[in-house]
């Protein structure tokens, strides 16, 4: 009955901190709901699958190989944006560190590591102290406003469609 117990308590304490890192820092800023799925259903599997494997070393072999299964993933797709792709792979690395168990003798090494991580992506996620600027390539069919006399019409033109203030236009290639 202990070890159900312990199970239960520790999945509870994975499935917190990955709700916490979901729901409170990574959904307000990017209000996504498509991802949460992904990101919750990630860390739940991962999170049983390594729980079940009896052997650390085996865990950790698994844990790398998760690892290299995600790099490999960010090159080959690439309709993932990078800030979910980094959401997937700290939603992938909490249950294989998690894993270890919130019960066991690395209980509060295990706890000040997840409060650190999660203190972290709320610090990155809020911009605090960072600066961050996006970036959107667009084909643009009002030829006439490239010019750099037009400059302020075209960028009002793209303001008024993007419904963004933007701050920088860039003017790649030109196809007549």
């Amino acid at each position: 009955m202990t070890e159900l117990v312990n199970f239960v308590v520790n999945f509870t304490f994975n499935l917190l901190v990955a709700f916490l890192l979901v729901r409170f820092i990574y959904y307000p800023s990017t209000h996504k709901k498509g991802y949460v799925l992904t990101f919750l259903a990630f860390n739940t599997v991962i999170y049983f699958v390594m729980s079940f494997l009896t052997s650390i070393e085996i865990g950790i072999g698994v844990g790398f190989g998760l690892f290299a299964i995600f790099t490999i993933l960010r090159y080959r797709t690439a309709t993932i944006p990078i800030r979910e792709m980094t959401y997937l792979f700290v939603i992938a690395a909490l249950p294989v560190m998690n894993s270890l168990g919130i019960t066991s003798s690395v209980g509060w090494q295990l706890l000040l590591a997840n409060v650190t991580l999660l203190i972290i992506m709320l610090v990155l996620e809020k911009e605090w102290g960072f600066h961050y600027e996006s970036s959107k390539r667009i084909v643009y069919e009002k030829i006439e406003l490239i010019c750099p006399d037009r400059r302020a019409e075209l960028q009002a033109d793209l303001e008024a469609r993007t419904g963004l203030k933007i701050k920088h236009i860039t003017i790649g290639k030109v196809d007549f």
